[in-house]
């Protein structure tokens, strides 16, 4: 009786082991499976937020350069200083016109409180190179050059190179008013005097809207009749 008893009580208790065996390996596998969800749900969420900060910092750097691009950009026209002849066929400038320099590089060295001008041209003649040199040299700037004769030439470079930037462009009194009509500006620009040198004119171009210009005087006032 005892052995049969014995064993029924030894059947009962591998099979209770079994079961209970049984219990805890699904009960891991219960939590190894949650866990590896836990796990995988958490990697996507990451995944998720990656991909969402990737394509913000897309759409931001796209902006701004969409907005830097498309800036208004200011062209600065002036005709050269003062020269000592008319007769001459390459002058430099006089005293009134180193005097006019003198004021022009005082207003355009800190034309913006930001970055000042960005770039300066002038034609290749003696008086327009000696107007904007001091202020080059100041600005840390190389004069670029460029063909009296070709104005519609350099317009285009300024706009392709320098959009929403300021310019200083030198020209001289038969080109200066030509180049701001073919900008689209004021197409009342009055003709330039022989002997006037104070005229400043500003042409602000905007990625969208109207062109405007601004005349503006720089240095010893002009008088008409009165020559150099």
């Amino acid at each position: 009786m005892l052995p049969a008893l014995l064993k029924v009580s030894i059947g009962w208790s591998e099979k209770t082991t079994t079961k209970h065996s049984q219990e805890r390996k699904k009960t891991v596998k219960s939590l190894f499976m949650r866990t590896a969800k836990q796990i995988e749900r958490r990697r996507r969420r990451r995944h998720r937020r990656i991909q969402i900060l990737i394509i913000y910092s897309a759409i931001a750097i796209g902006l701004s350069w969409f907005f830097e691009s498309q800036a208004t950009t200011t062209i600065i026209f002036f005709r050269h200083a003062e020269q000592t002849s008319h007769e001459e066929k390459d002058p430099g400038l006089s005293e009134a016109g180193n005097r006019r320099v003198a004021e022009l590089t005082r207003q355009l060295v800190d034309a913006d409180v930001v970055a000042g001008i960005d770039a300066i041209y002038s034609t290749t003649y003696r008086r327009s190179e000696d107007t904007v040199q001091p202020l080059a040299e100041a600005l840390d700037l190389t004069i670029i050059s460029y063909d009296a004769a070709d104005t519609e030439t350099v317009l285009g470079t300024i706009l392709k190179d320098h959009k929403g930037k300021i310019i200083l462009v030198v020209g001289h009194s038969n080109t200066v008013p030509v180049m701001i009509a073919n900008l689209g500006a004021s197409k009342k620009v009055p003709p330039i005097d022989k002997y006037e040198f104070d005229n400043l004119y500003i042409v602000s171009i905007p990625w969208f809207g109207k062109t405007k210009t601004i005349r503006l005087r720089i240095g010893e006032p002009y008088i008409a009749g009165v020559t150099q």
